[in-house]
């Protein structure tokens, strides 16, 4: 099954995550829906030093947004925020240096940002794809503590302002990898088995789509969503994924057009118009679900991804300095 599950996702990756799929997509698009002046509201966007974060923060300041660059590595941070004011020509973007894959660093950056700063809208953009079993400093599995922890706390740690927001939104940059994942709550750090980099960050996305889900739920005057960017040209797809990347080059979509849904779930008025907690591709809700997979989880195992996020994002909010 999962050998069904694998060609499936890459025969409809083949036909609609690449360029091609978005330039058939982007035909049924309303150009208006993102022709909008954010000025005043204030944006954070993690993984905002290159890739579909750069991408996504350089549009959302050309429409004259505030915008919190969230990254790891100081230098390359600095001269994405150079960029961004030069080309843009806003000048209000703010950097802050936060490794996603420490949990302590998290709630330190977040309990100071409550207090200096406003929040309309969070963008869940960091993450990672590490091939083989690596620890952080704290003993965690390092794709699990960035892409599933770290967006977790950052999120949570965040709610507090985002409630006190107008129109508050939360976007998750999902991937459509996670179709090939059912829900495992039993090995979150993948300690049983074979490691294989590939199916745990896909699973880390599975988790993304059910924390969105859940969120949903719990938060209703926040509108929060997940999407699939699509297959797109990034130094993270050229560095993690070689093979991938070699064999699908000419067909990549560019940062832009991996941006593109992003940007529309941030700023657009037509996407708050549709639920709260949906999986979006090119400016659409899908399900997050291929025909006769079998990735359904039961309610349980979901509560329980939820219970155990909370117990780490406690333990380290009492081990955070300040």
């Amino acid at each position: 099954m999962s050998w069904y599950r694998n060609t499936v996702w890459f025969v409809k990756g083949l036909r609609e995550y690449t360029r091609g799929g978005y330039e058939s997509a982007s035909k049924r698009f309303n150009p208006a829906d993102v022709e909008v002046d954010v000025a005043g509201r204030s944006f954070l966007v993690t993984g905002a030093n290159s890739g579909i974060g750069k991408a996504t923060a350089k549009e959302i300041a050309r429409r004259g947004g505030t915008v919190h660059l969230v990254c790891r590595n100081k230098d390359r941070a600095e001269v994405a925020k150079e960029e961004i004011v030069t080309e843009t020509g806003n000048q209000n973007i703010f950097l802050h240096i936060v490794d996603i894959s420490n949990p302590k660093e998290i709630w330190k950056f977040a309990e100071k940002f409550r207090n200096e700063h406003k929040l309309n809208v969070l963008i869940n953009n960091a993450g990672c794809m590490v091939n083989n079993r690596e620890l952080t400093e704290d003993g965690l599995e390092k794709n699990f503590a960035t892409n599933t922890l770290g967006t977790y706390i950052m999120t949570t740690a965040l709610v507090p302002l985002l409630e006190k927001a107008a129109d508050a939104r939360v976007i998750t940059v999902s991937s459509g990898g996670m179709l090939v994942q059912k829900l495992n709550v039993s090995d979150l750090q993948s300690e049983s088995g074979p490691f294989d980099g590939t199916m745990v960050y896909a699973q880390n996305k599975r988790q993304q789509v059910v924390l969105t889900e859940q969120w949903a739920k719990a938060h209703r005057n926040i509108h929060f969503s997940v999407m699939h960017p699509g297959w797109a040209d990034t130094p993270a797809v050229r560095s993690s994924m070689p093979d991938f990347y070699e064999r699908m080059k000419n067909s990549l979509r560019t940062e832009a057009q991996g941006a593109d849904t992003v940007l529309w779930l941030a700023v657009s008025p037509e996407a708050t118009k549709l639920p709260s907690g949906l999986f979006f591709q090119d400016r659409q809700p899908v399900s997050t679900h291929l025909p006769l997979a079998y990735t359904h989880s039961p309610p349980e195992d979901e509560e329980k991804l939820m219970e155990v996020l909370e117990e780490f994002s406690q333990k380290f909010k009492s081990a955070s300095p300040g």
